[in-house]
């Protein structure tokens, strides 16, 4: 059976390498949008099954493997910032505060799915100006949900604490991921 991955996040690819799960990429072209309507836990499960049902081809011998991850702080959700100065603000609005991180995940095959959202409670301490300076202007931090990477520098400094996976905070709740394809795989 061949896990088939629609995502082109390097740090899911990391963490399946990391796990011992070989797999291929495939190419998914799906717009990330949801209705207005759904309620904001829910957004991450569902951007995850809308990629999984985007893609077209036939799944023979295959688990396809997409997922979608968002952060919650209130009632807001923090994209991937547009660019330098939304990342900024994203920082200076999570410092000193918690946020939660959803991420949904599907995994599909020709005779079943498996879906679910993981979530962990993230910890900032107050973070100064010059520190978001650094990290934005440093680590480039736009292709991430919320601004930052957890496995980057501003996590080392800034997360004082998190409750649940941190590997879900990286995007793929790594343990979950692989009991659920072994549980497809029996």
């Amino acid at each position: 059976m061949t896990i088939l991955l629609g995502s082109k996040s390097p740090r899911r690819q990391e963490l399946l390498k990391g796990a011992g799960i070989e797999y291929s990429l495939v190419e998914i072209d799906c717009e990330e949008d949801f209705p207005d309507t759904l309620p904001l836990e829910q957004v991450a499960e569902y951007l995850a099954i809308k990629k999984s049902m985007a893609y077209r081809q036939e799944l023979q011998d295959s688990i396809l493997l997409t997922s979608d991850t968002t952060v919650l702080l209130d009632n807001l959700i923090l994209n991937k910032p547009q660019n330098e100065e939304h990342a900024k603000e994203m920082l200076r609005l999570m410092s000193g505060k918690m946020h939660k991180v959803y991420t949904g995940v599907c995994l599909r095959s020709k005779e079943a799915q498996i879906v679910f959202t993981d979530i962990t409670n993230v910890y900032f301490k107050e973070i100064d100006e010059k520190d978001i300076e650094f990290y934005v202007s440093h680590y480039k931090p736009l292709d991430k949900a919320g601004a930052y990477g957890i496995q980057d520098w501003i996590g080392f400094i800034g997360i004082s604490r998190i409750e649940g996976d941190y590997f879900n905070v990286m995007g793929l709740p790594i343990n979950r991921v692989y009991d659920s394809l072994k549980q497809m795989l029996q």
